[in-house]
């Protein structure tokens, strides 16, 4: 009787694939904003310099109000940002379902577009979509829950509730006992931490977006 020829099992798995939450690009992402804020957060002045109830007086006009404000802007840009943050938060914490869509929707924009590697399309139903294809879903989506659903007038009302909260602090606070640094533009003072946190983001993800144009 001949012998039995026994087979070795072959195994066709596939190689597990790095996912998108450790790819490089979402690690210098998360490194270059952790770094940003970091610095940012460095730059805040002391909150009881913030509010010394001694330094708040009525303005007598308008000019004088909002030459207070351009200067308190300047000085408590980081307190005033961490301000409206926490407005932002309140809203959004208060409305569990849309702080979820926000989130669900930053999600989709990190994992199936931004951060997702070039060799892994997506599929669904198995229906393979390009990456103009999910590009354009992605947007679509956007503008509807911002635009079309509730979640775009939380974030406003809770955007101008923080504003009006700044505004009326920067009015009234004097800010002649606060000492600017001469080497930075006033006018430019409270949207530099914003804008130095969005570019570090930003030179972290062009890497990504730029294999996909």
């Amino acid at each position: 009787m001949a012998a039995a020829v026994s087979t070795l099992p072959i195994s066709n798995t596939p190689s597990e694939s790095q996912p998108p939450i450790a790819t490089p690009a979402f690690r210098a992402f998360i490194s270059r904003l952790n770094a940003s804020v970091r610095q940012g957060l460095a730059q805040r002045r002391p909150w009881l310099e913030l509010l010394d109830r001694s330094a708040f007086c009525r303005p007598d006009t308008l000019s004088e109000a909002a030459s207070r404000i351009r200067k308190n802007f300047s000085y408590f840009r980081v307190n005033y940002i961490a301000l409206i943050s926490a407005s932002l938060a309140f809203s959004l914490l208060s409305h569990p379902f849309s702080l979820l869509v926000l989130l669900s929707l930053l999600g989709a924009w990190l994992f199936l577009y931004l951060f997702r590697p070039s060799d892994q399309p997506v599929v669904v139903g198995g229906r393979t979509f390009s990456d103009r294809e999910v590009l354009g879903i992605l947007v679509v989506s956007t503008i509807v829950v911002v635009f079309l659903t509730s979640v775009g007038s939380l974030l406003i009302s809770a955007l101008l509730v923080g504003l009006a909260v700044v505004c009326t602090h920067g009015a009234f606070r004097m800010p002649e006992d606060l000492f600017l640094d001469e080497q930075e533009p006033i006018s430019s003072g409270f949207m530099s931490f914003i804008g130095g946190a969005a570019s570090s983001a930003a030179a972290a993800a062009a890497p990504a977006v730029a294999t996909r144009v």
